[in-house]
């Protein structure tokens, strides 16, 4: 809708608040879809976003269809009877194994496949949990104020205090030695960032002049703040969340690297991976260098997007 399509504003006679309340609405209405299409543009022209989504959705199938794409189960050890203790066969020596095994016998290409999906199963979890803990503070912090503002902002300063490796890794060693432990524990440390976040995006968006024309009619404050402020005010929690996907990648992997991620030592997760891997890094490197790529190139694809979207997003940048 354009602005020549909406309501003109009264030339003469009693002024009707509502009509100009409602015109400032649809205008801020209009310029939001505008605001979203131009994010939207120059996301397509940024290179880096392009390789981000491209790393991403490879990221995704794989772990969709691990299934299908895997030669053999997550914990299935196929190549055991390969195993010697001199010897741990590398990519290529052995036919079917085109990564080699690992030094319980298991497929290598077959533990990254699954790999994939307990990485994606982990992140998208934990990061929702953290979004929705989050949210949930700041929403009713902005929306409240006052003591309840307080309250909340100072027991999300307590949980800022501790590192979040730090907070996830006592978490998770209280809850227990399992997967759900690890996506609550990671979830619990991204709390106060997005709950920080989602505040001091609301207080900005509060103070617009259709915030204040519409409190100006008697709207309650609940319909303000769901209908025209929390809309608007979620775009900077969208960019941290897809930053923070790449950080639980990380932190889960090393969470599993510590021992806590809970299973059996052949299961196919990443960070285990890693630290049954070191026992033979002397000798057989590409059973470390293998987890140790796709970590790092799953990070990069989340952090590249997530950065090219903050750039979309920023008003400093939009300008050029």
């Amino acid at each position: 809708m354009s602005s020549a399509m909406l309501p003109p504003a009264p030339s003469g006679g009693p002024v009707d608040d509502t009509a100009v309340v409602d015109r400032g609405l649809m205008e801020a209405k209009t310029q939001g879809g505008g605001y979203w299409r131009d994010v939207f543009r120059r996301l397509r022209q940024n290179p880096s976003a392009w390789v981000g989504a491209v790393i991403i959705v490879i990221f995704v199938l794989v772990a969709v269809f691990a299934p299908w794409l895997a030669p053999y189960g997550g914990e299935e050890l196929p190549g055991q009877k390969y195993i010697t203790p001199s010897h741990i066969p590398g990519p290529g020596e052995i036919p079917g194994f085109p990564l080699g095994l690992d030094r319980f016998g298991g497929d290598m290409l077959s533990k990254l496949i699954w790999g994939a999906r307990a990485s994606l199963v982990m992140g998208v979890v934990s990061t929702f949990l953290g979004l929705a803990g989050g949210m949930a503070l700041g929403l009713l912090a902005a929306t409240f104020g006052g003591w309840v503002d307080t309250l909340i902002m100072r027991f999300v300063d307590i949980l800022l205090s501790v590192p979040s490796l730090l907070l996830a890794v006592s978490i998770a060693a209280i809850m227990g030695q399992t997967p759900v432990a690890i996506m609550i524990a990671i979830g619990a440390a991204q709390v106060p960032i997005f709950a920080r976040l989602l505040r001091a995006s609301m207080l900005q968006q509060r103070s617009s002049d259709y915030v204040l024309s519409a409190g100006t009619l008697g709207l309650g404050r609940g319909r303000i703040t769901m209908t025209h402020v929390l809309p608007n005010a979620v775009g900077p929690v969208i960019v941290q969340a897809t930053l923070t996907l790449a950080t639980a990648v990380i932190e889960a992997a090393g969470l599993a690297y510590l021992g806590l991620g809970g299973g059996v030592p052949q299961t196919a997760e990443w960070g285990r991976m890693l630290a049954y891997a070191q026992l033979e890094l002397a000798v057989n490197p590409w059973v470390a260098f293998l987890p140790g790529i796709c970590i790092t190139v799953t990070a990069l694809g989340f952090t590249l997007l997530g950065e090219s979207l903050r750039e979309a997003m920023d008003p400093r940048t939009r300008a050029r």
